[in-house]
């Protein structure tokens, strides 16, 4: 008895032992691999996102050495201190106006 497939193209093209393995091989490597296209894909947005956070702390750097330089000059050192710190002359009195948006409420 013989297979009435055999004679189609189609038939031939399955029977190949070179694309059994073809496929074999690259099964594995898009989903069982350790370097598969998965595993990449989310190496490349962990990438991407330690990129974004490394402009995002050279931004944060430049500001703080903008601020380093100015607070050089005597008078920018004292409008830092009541700005941050809430500093005064003794002959000052600082009032602290919270509005309701500002605060942080605990829940």
């Amino acid at each position: 008895m013989t297979n009435p497939h055999k004679d189609k193209p189609w038939f031939k093209f399955l029977s190949n032992k070179y694309v059994w393995v073809l496929l074999f091989f690259s099964t594995w490597m898009i989903f069982l691999d350790n370097y598969s296209y998965f595993d990449h894909r989310v190496l490349d947005n962990q990438v991407d996102e330690l990129e974004d956070n490394k402009e995002y702390y050279q931004q944060e750097i430049k500001k703080d050495e903008d601020q380093i330089k100015q607070l050089n000059n005597p008078e920018q050192i004292e409008k830092y201190a009541r700005e941050k710190y809430y500093m005064k002359k003794d002959s000052e009195d600082i009032y602290i106006i919270e509005f309701e948006g500002d605060s942080i409420e605990n829940k």
